[in-house]
């Protein structure tokens, strides 16, 4: 097998917090223990509930946040042992189209030197006249035409889904080999969602690009991951619970969690939404991130929790070809 362009080995993200005026500091565990492996051209899409540790994971691979333990490894290499020029590569490799279009763009820019910023940077383009055909080119790609209707307008002055592509294009500028998309369709109108993801899978097609494609929604999960061929990899708690195929995630889930997701993922069918059943948990709080509870950090909601759960955490073994679960209901 070819070595994975991203390759994140028992990654730890813990962030200090002070309890009291003369408390210990204690850590919320956002990240605790994860291996994920992102071949060229693949498509992983995490899903899991607000505060799992996904936006986390995700800047720690393109490297706005330092990891406390672990290793992440680009083209097999340990990002801290890269020299300048192959740290270089990797920063402009790895790009991020992040949540919130509204936040993520400067104000006071036009998306003519939003975009021509990465492009000078990289060296893309020096004349004025290389940078407008090559800001015209990234806004045709990302449907945004004719673009010298956008080419001199500020953020302000786009809806949201316009602002999402641009962000799009900006990732794409510099020719990454990884996108991590962070939740890139909750800002946008539901009609557009679906153009989006099309967009995306399209310059996959285009231009070689692997997705890490971060979301809380297990339909655009899916329809982004069966669509490429990729793999769902469920996250609870800082921890990878599940991960495997997309179909197979989706239609055979194993772990009680993931079942518990998809129960709740509404069906546009009144017949089959009354036939539907409803999976009741232990408990609806989710354990603090600070102090989670020992062994499966999912027993104390789990309603298929036995004793082993509350005392031993159960490590990711491959139950079917390629699909991994971490329960003891499959490694007793």
């Amino acid at each position: 097998m070819s070595t994975p362009i991203i390759d994140v080995k028992d990654l730890k993200v813990y962030f200090p917090v002070r309890k009291g005026i003369f408390g210990k500091t204690l850590y919320v565990k956002a990240v605790d223990g994860v291996d994920l492996s992102i071949s060229e051209k693949g498509i992983i899409t995490v899903v899991g509930e607000s505060g799992c540790g996904k936006t986390t994971l995700g800047k720690t691979i393109v490297g706005l946040i330092k990891p406390t333990e672990g290793k992440i490894l680009y083209k097999g290499k340990d990002l801290r042992k890269l020299n300048k020029i192959e740290y270089r590569e990797y920063r402009r490799s790895v790009q991020m189209i992040h949540q919130d279009p509204f936040s993520a763009l400067n104000p006071t820019k036009t998306v003519y030197q939003i975009l021509s910023s990465p492009l000078k940077r990289w060296g893309f383009a020096r004349s004025r006249a290389e940078l407008i055909k090559k800001v015209s080119e990234l806004l045709e790609v990302v449907g945004l035409t004719p673009p010298s209707d956008f080419l001199f307008k500020y953020p302000h002055q786009l809806s949201g889904g316009q602002r999402q592509r641009v962000v799009v294009a900006r990732a794409i500028s510099v020719n990454p080999k990884v996108i991590v998309a962070d939740e890139p369709i909750t800002m946008i109108d539901v009609s557009l969602r679906i153009g989006l993801l099309d967009l995306l899978l399209d310059l996959r097609k285009r231009l070689g690009t692997a997705y890490l494609f971060i979301t809380h929604d297990f339909g655009a999960a899916r329809y982004f991951a069966a669509k490429g061929g990729g793999s769902i990899a469920v996250m609870y708690l800082g921890k990878i619970v599940e991960q495997g195929p997309a179909e197979n995630v989706i239609h055979e889930p194993l772990h009680p969690y993931t079942k518990v997701l998809l129960s709740a993922v509404p069906v546009p069918d009144p017949e089959l939404t009354r036939k539907k059943k409803t999976i009741k948990l232990k408990s609806l709080d989710i354990p603090s991130p600070i102090n989670p509870p020992p062994g499966c950090k999912f027993h104390t909601r789990c309603p298929e929790s036995m004793d082993i759960c509350s005392k031993k955490e159960p490590d990711l073994v491959e139950v079917k070809p390629s699909h991994y679960v971490a329960c003891w209901l499959y490694t007793r």
